[in-house]
């Protein structure tokens, strides 16, 4: 295996939507207001993909660290785990993605002021703490509220403030800041079925080695109802933007929803290697379709 498909298979591909859709919400709201602007909005594209990527290494290196990537797991190849990197390289990668996802990053104050560093450096702190430090997040329950606010609230919020400068979303009853939460909730649950796939799998192997995923507390039932749950909020918020504020368009996300009753189903029925994998793109697809026609009923009305 060459050395940069070591490194394109670690960052994780099937992940990455996690980082692109949010924006692509908080463009569409922008679109929506009329105030757009292309090269903040490809900034913060470009940050949320290092974000991503960074603690994919972060992930990949503490979790083999911690013995939670080992031979028993069912799920993809890690590459610390399977050799393919070694644990200084995916350490010293892991700190030069986030180390340039700062730089990016940085350049956003032009658009929303010095305070916006305390974004950047919180989100590359807590990319690290998911699972690694004193208290990983991922190991304690918290990966799932983690990526819920990162990857839905403050990606699309903050993609749309750099554009629009202010949290605030125009409707009939003037500017409204619950619009802006309502619509990171989208990408924020789509992004965290991509989790909770990964924990409904790796359950056993994740109680052994003393991760206290939401699923290892609960059960794999409360794995696959939260799955449900979060994909429903993902339909049914567009559809409050189409029925409460008139954005019509944003009912395109009904065509997805007998792909979310399959991917459902799916899920609980895995029980093998190809069956997750096979959910996790699935759920992926769904992450970027729904997201994706969100974006666009917000843009086409």
């Amino acid at each position: 295996m060459s050395n940069w498909r070591k490194w394109i298979l670690a960052a994780r591909p099937k992940t990455l939507p996690a980082a692109i859709v949010p924006v692509a919400i908080g463009g569409g709201m922008a679109a929506a207001m009329d105030v757009f602007k292309v090269l903040p909005w490809c900034v913060c594209l470009v940050f949320a993909l290092l974000i991503q990527t960074g603690t994919n290494f972060a992930n990949d290196y503490y979790d083999f660290l911690k013995g939670a990537d080992d031979e028993r797991r069912i799920g993809p190849d890690r590459a610390v785990a399977s050799g393919w990197i070694s644990p200084e390289d995916m350490k010293w990668g892991m700190i030069a993605t986030f180390a340039v996802a700062f730089l990016v990053g940085s350049s956003l104050i032009l658009w929303g002021g010095w305070w916006l560093l305390l974004v950047g450096i919180l989100s590359i702190l807590c990319g690290v703490a998911y699972t690694g430090g004193p208290y990983p997040l991922g190991y304690n329950g918290w990966g799932d509220v983690f990526v819920f606010i990162f990857f839905g609230w403050i990606a699309t919020g903050f993609t749309y403030y750099v554009q629009s400068g202010t949290f605030a979303f125009l409707t009939q009853c003037g500017f409204s800041t619950f619009w802006i939460w309502a619509a990171g909730a989208v990408p924020g649950a789509l992004a965290g079925n991509l989790l909770v796939v990964n924990n409904v799998r790796d359950e056993p192997l994740d109680r052994e080695v003393g991760k206290r995923t939401l699923v290892v507390r609960f059960g794999r039932q409360f794995g696959l109802l939260e799955y449900g749950i979060m994909s429903a909020l993902a339909l049914v918020v567009p559809i409050l933007f189409a029925l409460v504020l008139g954005y019509k368009g944003c009912f395109l996300v009904l065509l997805c929803l007998p792909l979310v009753i399959r991917a459902n189903r799916k899920l609980a029925n895995a029980r093998s290697r190809d069956a997750y994998e096979s959910i996790l793109a699935q759920t992926a697809v769904l992450l970027i379709i729904v997201g994706g026609l969100f974006a666009l009923g917000l843009i086409w009305n």
